[in-house]
């Protein structure tokens, strides 16, 4: 086994909570580009900080005029979620006035690719996120475009991107089926007129909220979102979940104000505190130790019930990133969170064993150049020898 990993850094960390045992334990202390494994913590804060419900939108109303706000709601129209709460409750007032000033985030993250302006993997952050922050073409018999408020912002053509950089311009070839998901930049100004268009009334934007006791309008169940990010690695899910987080502690969006509030109020224990740049782990300034991961898992497992735990986490070789790995004979013995980026590839998560018992593990490869499947493998190997014989 030890050639295979020559040119490459591994760190693994495998414990027992309940016998408080450490089964394996190689580099586990050293610090690594965790990728989508981010994804852990920002579950974590979420499960710790937001209510049943999301809260989609704070308010102040005098007579039929409505002050609102945005929490970071992702849900609004969202492609998947389809959510309209914010919407039905909006059409009971004449006059809407939007404050989009309480948001203190970069609409990228530290060290995303500039690049990738166009993917639908990375959408940008924002206060008053709507229809997902995307521009969605569905072809089917006929082509759906959606928000409508692009289709003619849309040049049928074939082009290196997606997008234009800096304009809400899109490419796309009208001939082929694919469906495409392509984010648009967002801005003020956009804003209001999705939501003009949406609600068919004038949203007048405001420079400031009135100095007066919010009320809040809740949505979907948190778990769902929680659970949609976790199964397909949703970046843009993982992002404003951060943002909603800050949402709920104060009035100013900031995702550093909710990272800065879980590791001093939750996690100041950790023996090797992160350094924790986005929500998503789509940055490779992020770095986590398989033992803070581990750390993170066990309280989450001794704090939430298996039920929920394994609800929200893809399950292997059933459900979500790890549908074509890890799988059981007659059932699901892996629950975990994968985490890919090129040449990292890290899986951390739960793992039961055919004694019963619940092991936690994080296993972190980075700077590897053989093909990701082959790494895999390996590990799978190791976990179906726990299974079998732990």
């Amino acid at each position: 086994m030890k050639p295979f990993y020559d040119n490459q850094f591994l760190g693994v960390f495998i414990y027992d909570p309940i016998n408080n045992d450490t089964l394996v334990k190689y580099n586990s202390e050293k610090y690594f580009t965790p990728a989508s494994t981010t994804k852990i913590a920002t579950l974590y804060t979420a499960l710790n900080v937001l209510p049943k419900n999301i809260p989609t939108l704070k308010y102040h109303t005098t007579g039929d005029t409505i002050y609102i706000e945005g929490t970071g709601d992702p849900s609004l129209l969202h492609p998947y979620f389809k959510d309209s709460t914010a919407l039905h409750f909006l059409k009971g007032y004449n006059h809407i006035k939007l404050n989009l000033n309480n948001f203190k985030t970069t609409a990228y993250g530290p060290g995303w690719a500039w690049e990738d302006y166009d993917a639908y993997y990375q959408p940008e952050r924002s206060s008053f996120p709507i229809y997902g922050n995307v521009l969605s073409v569905y072809k089917n018999d006929s082509i759906t475009i959606t928000p409508s408020f692009f289709k003619n912002n849309i040049l049928a053509m074939v082009a290196p991107k997606a997008r234009d950089q800096h304009r809400n311009i899109f490419y796309n070839d009208l001939n082929k089926k694919d469906t495409t998901v392509t984010p648009f930049i967002v801005d003020d100004t956009l804003v209001k007129s999705l939501l003009d268009s949406a609600l068919n009334k004038n949203v007048e934007l405001i420079i400031k909220f009135p100095e007066v006791n919010k009320q809040t309008v809740y949505s979907i169940p948190t778990d769902s979102i929680l659970k949609r990010m976790m199964a397909v690695s949703d970046n843009f899910l993982a992002e404003q979940l951060l943002i909603l987080s800050s949402a709920t502690l104060s009035d100013t969006l900031s995702l550093k104000k909710a990272q800065r509030y879980i590791l001093e109020h939750h996690l100041a224990d950790l023996k090797q505190p992160p350094r924790w740049v986005d929500g998503s782990g789509l940055s490779r300034y992020n770095l986590f130790t398989p033992e803070s991961l581990v750390h993170i898992l066990k309280k989450i497992y001794m704090e939430q019930s298996q039920e929920r735990i394994f609800d929200l986490f893809p399950a292997g070789g059933v459900s979500g990133t790890l549908t074509n790995w890890y799988g059981g004979i007659n059932e699901p013995y892996l629950y975990a969170k994968s985490g890919s980026l090129g040449n990292v590839y890290c899986l951390s998560g739960y793992l039961r064993t055919k004694s019963g018992k619940t092991l936690i593990f994080s296993f972190m490869n980075n700077h590897y150049k053989q093909p990701t499947e082959e790494i895999k493998k390996r590990m799978q190997l190791l976990f179906e020898n726990l299974r079998d014989h732990y």
